[in-house]
């Protein structure tokens, strides 16, 4: 098992810091189009594209790392949303503060479903999640603060710490650009840690680390929840940024995205997931012309990106170059 192995076969080069490379090379490529791309492209769509990145991120914890489909993100992203949005509209909330409260109801939940669920392993642990995730659809459906069908509109993005306005929306870029980039790097150091390759080991053959001392169980249940608080802290941000918090981001379907976006990014690595969420939604948003072909033409693009790229196209690109991201 390769995550419990005393001497690595090859160790990848690492810069003074001690990352690898690539990650390095990587990591200032993302910070650079972050920080240069609301210059040349319109700044929601680009915060839509970071609050999707994150989300696939926090979900690639779960399924590339600790490898559990979970089939009911949408749940922790949709709820995320809905408190976020709730607590800066009706209690007056600041915007950082409806953001963690979103992130933290997302972990809240987290730490019950995934208690729940991760006592089953593969096709039943999925179908499980999603049942989890389809009870919270139809409680939002029905509970009063929601707003049923009409979710909770007009949502004020208020004032950051209580003196910075967030109405503009190249101010407000700034504010997701850091919670982006402070919950990927979050994520990098978990991915990182020895608590990273204890869930990489378990990804890879759980009886022999059972066999091993660790109990896999709780290891499991503390990714899932720490993957369920940054899917609350997205959900959160994309509410502020749109003003709005529908159905439409607890809806199974949304739960389906994320998984695409993962995959389509490449599986298990750690920036393919964003790259991911940038096409996926670029595709969305310039597609829209077509109407009632999108889903058309975007079944055939994935098809094609599936076929042409097993592990992603980072995973991909990364395999042929035999490199680490």
């Amino acid at each position: 098992m390769r995550a419990l192995d005393a001497t690595p076969a090859a160790a990848p080069a690492r810069s003074a810091l001690g990352a690898p490379r690539a990650h390095v090379v990587a990591m200032g490529v993302m910070v650079l189009f972050v920080v240069l791309a609301p210059f040349i492209l319109y700044p929601v769509f680009l915060m839509k594209v970071l609050t999707f990145a994150l989300f696939a991120t926090a979900f690639n914890l779960l399924l590339g790392y600790v490898g559990l489909l979970s089939f009911g993100h949408a749940a922790y992203f949709g709820m995320g949303a809905y408190v976020t949005a709730w607590s800066v509209k009706v209690l007056g909330l600041t915007p950082e503060l409806g953001i963690l409260l979103g992130g933290l109801t997302g972990a809240a939940l987290g730490l019950v479903f995934g208690g729940i669920a991760i006592r089953r392993q593969g096709l039943y642990f999925a179908m499980i999640t999603l049942a989890l995730a389809q009870m919270v659809y139809f409680f939002c459906v029905e509970a009063p603060f929601t707003g049923g069908e009409d979710g909770i509109q007009q949502v004020p993005r208020g004032r950051l710490f209580g003196l910075i306005p967030l109405a503009n929306d190249m101010v407000i870029y700034w504010v997701v650009a850091a919670v982006f980039v402070g919950g990927f790097l979050f994520l990098y150091r978990i991915v990182h840690s020895p608590f990273g390759q204890v869930v990489k080991a378990i990804r890879e053959n759980e009886p022999r680390a059972i066999s091993l001392g660790y109990r896999t169980d709780s290891y499991k249940l503390i990714a899932f929840v720490l993957s369920t608080f940054l899917a609350g802290i997205a959900g959160g941000t994309k509410s502020l940024v749109f003003g709005i918090a529908t159905l439409t981001d607890v809806h199974w379907s949304m739960s389906g995205e994320v998984v695409l976006m993962t995959l389509v990014g490449g599986l298990g690595t750690v920036f393919g997931p964003a790259l991911g969420a940038l096409i996926v939604t670029a595709m969305e948003n310039y597609l829209a012309p077509f109407g009632a072909w999108v889903t058309v033409t975007q079944g055939v693009i994935f098809v094609a990106c599936v076929l042409a790229f097993r592990r992603g196209i980072l995973g991909e690109i990364a395999a042929r170059l035999k490199l680490d991201l």
